[in-house]
């Protein structure tokens, strides 16, 4: 008797590519899509009542991201096989995707076979290392400064043109205290202004626009 097809579901908010690696998925014998979603909400509802083998996340969704995604759907099985497969290259993004549960991390210039090579062998259970490209990040990341969760918050507040005062309001925290905050940031970012600062946190994923 043939063993079961592995059950994936998609998760990317571009329909396009969702139902290109759907197409993808379908065309091999051992496959079958089960599902396919727009937004983390919908990937966490489609897990419960789809119970797939694996999953496919990408990071970029909407409201829920593909990471709250990813820690929501690991409360309902901490055993869910979980593969990113994501434009974002920062080491940041890959960092907080495979502490949230994700088995491995891939990029969206995998090509064809590989992607389905991953599946199998996630759904086997083999250990499934992260590419050459991740792991360099990751080794990056690793001999970098960590930004707290106070820096962090204060960065997203500069990427949405907020000045010290203004931060200072909205986190109820005198205005010296967030000037020290953000000169923090500057020395662990390695740069000597704002500007910088926030290229450098979206090039590495620490915070998103848009």
């Amino acid at each position: 008797m043939p063993s079961r097809r592995i059950r994936v579901l998609c998760v990317d908010d571009h329909r396009i590519v969702r139902e290109g690696i759907a197409l993808i998925i379908k065309r091999q014998a051992d496959m079958q899509v089960v599902g396919l979603a727009a937004t983390g909400e919908e990937a966490v509802e489609l897990f419960k009542s789809c119970q797939p083998d694996v999953t496919l996340m990408d990071l970029r969704l909407r409201a829920m991201s593909g990471v709250e995604a990813i820690r929501a759907i690991r409360r309902i099985d901490d055993s869910a096989r979980i593969v990113v497969l994501t434009m974002y290259q920062g080491d940041e993004d890959i960092y907080r995707a495979l502490e949230a549960g994700a088995t491995t991390y891939l990029l969206k210039d995998t090509l064809a076979d590989d992607l389905i090579q991953v599946i199998r062998d996630v759904r086997a259970g083999k250990q499934t290392p992260v590419i050459p490209e991740v792991q360099a990040r990751l080794a990056e990341r690793s001999v970098r400064p960590e930004l707290t969760p106070r820096e962090i918050e204060i960065l997203n507040l500069i990427s949405q043109g907020m000045q010290n005062r203004e931060i200072a309001t909205s986190l109820g925290i005198s205005e010296a205290t967030a000037q020290v905050h953000v000169k923090n940031i500057l020395a662990k970012l390695d740069v000597r202004h704002r500007t910088a600062a926030l290229n450098v946190a979206l090039r590495r994923g620490i915070v998103h626009i848009g």
